[in-house]
């Protein structure tokens, strides 16, 4: 259902936007993006909240560290019980698959179901020079797929992409492959700081398993209603 493939962002600094953000959407919205700003201004207490709420949270932390560092730092976020948790593919292969081995045994050493894990790919926000600036010779698709591609060998259950690599992942990794996009617009929306970006129905078009909102929802004047807009626009395209 579409209402499962929307992830609305919390990226506010304090408890109160944050808690009259979710109030004022209400029923609309059962999937929260919980990230660095929020996190780091209240650390788990707003994913414990959100949970309380019986909402589904993702916690997007991009862990990228040594491997020993990042398998006990997802296992300490455990505690929180997200429903996503995820790292950044830069860290590599071994980074990455020590993740994803810690945190299941974790899991299943308390009894509780495993969270999904992802890896962000490329940020968004980078376009072609940005990229180029760092160095890189290859385009930024190359490096998502390979990227990609190194995520699943590594046990992770998905990845973190803009909605313009969505479909060559679908097409390499498989129907199972989770691929949470940001960078979404809806029509007539400004891009921000995102460059790499699609509508919402593109996105889902293009093989997305769940699309990040943010924005264009909690700075809209009637959330509620910028978020059932862009519901039934999924669901249009499904």
């Amino acid at each position: 259902m579409a209402d499962d493939q929307l992830i609305a962002a919390l990226d506010v600094h304090t408890r109160s936007e944050a808690e009259v953000l979710v109030q004022r959407l209400g029923e609309s919205v059962g999937y929260y993006k919980v990230g660095m700003e929020l996190f780091y201004a209240l650390g788990g207490d707003m994913v414990l909240w959100l949970k309380n709420e019986g909402k589904r949270v993702f916690l997007d932390l991009k862990l990228h560290d040594i491997p020993n560092t990042v398998g006990n730092g997802l296992c300490s976020l455990l505690r929180l019980r997200p429903d996503i948790l995820n790292v950044h593919t830069a860290g590599g292969l071994r980074m990455m698959k020590a993740g994803a081995e810690a945190l299941h045994r974790a899991a299943e050493a308390q009894g509780i179901p495993c969270p999904k894990l992802i890896g962000v790919t490329v940020l968004t926000s980078m376009d072609a020079e940005d990229w180029r600036g760092l160095g890189h010779t290859g385009t930024i698709a190359d490096a998502v797929l390979r990227r990609a591609q190194l995520a699943q060998e590594a046990g992770l259950d998905g990845v973190v992409a803009s909605p313009a690599e969505t479909l060559e992942i679908r097409r390499t990794c498989g129907d199972d492959f989770l691929i949470v996009t940001p960078g979404i617009r809806p029509a007539g929306v400004g891009n921000d700081d995102q460059r790499r970006v699609m509508t919402p129905a593109g996105a889902i078009r293009a093989g997305a398993s769940q699309i990040v909102v943010g924005r264009a929802i909690s700075g809209a004047p009637d959330p509620r209603a910028a978020a059932e807009l862009i519901l039934k626009e999924m669901e249009e395209a499904l």
